[in-house]
């Protein structure tokens, strides 16, 4: 049953079927194939089940914060102000790609919202600077993969909910891996602007940066609210993304910029998309129902441990199964697939679940940027106007600090776990 499902799943996923029908799909055939051809009513039943959860509120109020920090045209004030902060440096606007996405990452909390939003206006940037349209268009991907690191994110609160863990513990966890992912694309940035030529910006004057700040900063206040709010236990997750839009919706009014035509869209936006994660989370439920009735965590488990009994083999093995995995299946679909399996193994070698999840979600971010199946690279390709195979090409160098930065998050613990110990206390 198992290779019904898993194979059925990526099979569909490669021909291009959208990842909603594609898991149903594998679900149903699972089903059948296994012999509840006449309890196929439980499927809606479970479906619904699934997503009634308290913990899953939080979900569809990031989103709609995201889309309306785009609407109210932060976006542009993110650029400006990163512009005035590292424009000067060598290769200058493609460290602002960087350090924008960043302070960005603290407001969407999703890739997706990172490339559509920003990249417009960093590639077209970019271009007019003399930069080649594929390396602007592969750094945006690259350095989108922050977006969902550093707090908020989407995804970390639907592992946290898969995993039993604490949204704020993630949160925190996620600051640091952030912000090495970030400082590692701009070093290569640097060595590849010696190589390449890349012109810097003029430096800024302290009235141009102040200027910029005052917009600029209020971008960076929003992760503050979201984060004191969890942390103090003021909130919970759910409330904290009720409070994120409430602050989008005064910037809108505050900038006079959030029309009704923008509200509704920000509306509507946040609906289709949740209602798709909400759609494949409850499919989700069923897979897992199934994989533990075939018992294939256990029969998993068993294959690791007759393989190896070290926790860095362990861990090397699990890299490597995840950077495949996320080149064939997004990161939402491949974490409610992964989790239920992984999380005996996890607890087996004693790695922390709140550090599992930040390696997992980095991992399987990296093949947002991978062919096939990259979401990011599609979408850039859009966004940019350049051609798959160009931006595939240009991607390539760029997995270099990448993967060295999920190596350095793997194998040491204490880059995702220091600040949640010190601000929460040991787990």
């Amino acid at each position: 049953m198992a290779w019904v499902l898993f194979g059925g799943f990526i099979a569909l996923m490669l021909l291009r079927v959208p990842v909603t029908m594609a898991i149903g799909c594998a679900v149903l055939a699972s089903l059948i194939f296994a012999g509840f051809s006449g309890e196929i009513y439980i499927l809606p039943l479970m479906v619904v089940e699934g997503v009634e959860n308290p913990a899953l509120l939080a979900v569809p109020f990031f989103i709609m914060a995201g889309n309306l920090m785009n609407a109210v045209g932060m976006t542009d004030k993110i650029f400006n102000f990163a512009m005035t902060l590292v424009g000067h440096f060598r290769a200058g606007l493609a460290q602002v790609n960087v350090l924008a996405s960043m302070i960005f990452a603290g407001v969407s909390g999703a890739a997706v919202a990172d490339i559509a939003g920003l990249g417009m206006v960093e590639i077209k940037a970019m271009r007019e600077r003399g930069y080649p349209a594929d390396f602007a268009a592969a750094l945006t991907v690259c350095s989108a993969v922050i977006g969902p690191i550093i707090p908020p994110s989407i995804s970390l609160v639907i592992y946290a909910f898969l995993s039993e863990t604490s949204v704020g513990r993630l949160f925190l966890g996620g600051i640091v891996p952030g912000i090495l992912t970030g400082v590692a694309l701009m070093i290569f940035n640097r060595i590849v602007a010696e190589k390449r030529g890349f012109p810097s910006e003029p430096r800024a004057s302290l009235t141009q940066i102040s200027e910029s700040a005052v917009d600029g900063i209020a971008a960076l206040v929003a992760p503050a609210i979201i984060l004191g709010a969890i942390i103090t236990g003021f909130t919970t997750a759910t409330e904290a993304g009720v409070l994120a839009c409430a602050y989008s919706i005064l910037l809108g009014l505050g900038y006079r910029t959030l029309t009704l035509k923008k509200l509704w869209r920000a509306l509507t936006d946040t609906m289709i998309v949740t209602s798709i994660i909400m759609i494949i989370i409850g499919y989700s439920q069923v897979m897992g129902w199934l994989l533990a009735i075939e018992q294939i965590p256990q029969a998993l488990a068993d294959i690791v441990l007759t393989t190896t009994g070290s926790r860095a083999v362990f861990l090397g093995i699990l890299i490597l199964f995840l950077l495949v995995i996320g080149t064939v299946v997004e990161g939402i679909p491949a974490k409610l697939i992964l989790v239920p399996i992984l999380l005996p193994l996890v607890d087996h070698f004693g790695v922390d679940r709140i550090h599992f999840g930040l390696i997992l979600t980095f991992a399987l971010l990296i093949g947002m940027a991978t062919p096939p199946m990259g979401i990011g690279l599609y979408i850039v390709t859009q966004v940019g106007d350049v051609s798959f195979e160009s931006v595939t090409r240009a991607v390539i160098p760029f997995y270099i600090p990448l993967i060295i930065v999920l190596l350095l998050i793997t194998y040491i613990p204490s880059l995702t776990l220091w600040l949640p110990n010190l601000l929460m206390g040991p787990n």
